[in-house]
């Protein structure tokens, strides 16, 4: 009976691997970045399409309702509908999709909530986007395992930063000296904490 059940444990434990490896496959899909849309139909139209098939959220500039649903996005004239805000919560993007990130100039507030696959050299890639940098005032990293404080550092390029919420960190270990850095990089930045 025992090697029956440490059989059928195995098996088990194969179907799950195989059903993760599927799923973090069919992300990576997702985050695949096609240059050629991106010309075709505007940088922000294309990011839209790439956050929403994530399983992230979207405002455009001008509008209260946040779009979740992808054959839902509003059509009109290339470039009508800009990026205001972005709400990554529980979403698979990852630093491979980034790329859809640089031409976009209006996106004013971004949340990253439980988003296993940020990591630091997203936020890294993030600070280093120019538009991002002029645009960007208000930020959320929460329940994200695998940013440390080099990442959260990296947030220093964010010039107009004024506001960062910071939650269940558990890869930041040096919150006082990451927050001091921030600060001192960014006077006007105002870092709210609940890492215990």
């Amino acid at each position: 009976m025992g090697l029956l059940s440490r059989t059928v444990e195995s098996v088990l434990k194969q179907r799950e691997g195989s059903r993760r490896h599927f799923w973090g496959w069919l992300n990576a899909v997702f985050n695949r970045v096609d240059h050629e849309r991106i010309k075709a139909i505007g940088p922000d139209r294309a990011a839209a399409e790439w956050l929403l098939r994530c399983g992230a959220k979207v405002r455009f500039e001008g509008f209260e309702r946040w779009h979740h649903d992808y054959n839902g996005l509003p059509t009109g004239p290339l470039g009508r509908y800009k990026i205001q805000a972005i709400d990554a919560t529980e979403s698979c993007i990852m630093y491979k999709g980034f790329d859809y990130l640089d031409g976009l100039k209006y996106v004013e507030e971004m949340k990253f909530n439980k988003c296993i696959y940020i990591e630091d050299v997203c936020l890294e890639r993030l600070s280093s986007i120019e538009n991002l940098q002029a645009s960007l005032y208000m930020m959320e990293v929460v329940s994200c395992g695998n940013v440390t404080d080099k990442g959260l550092v990296a947030l220093h390029q964010l010039k107009n930063l004024e506001y960062l919420f910071l939650s269940d960190l558990p890869g930041v270990k040096h919150r006082r000296a990451t927050v001091e850095r921030l600060q001192k990089a960014l006077p006007r930045l105002d870092v709210e904490l609940d890492l215990d």
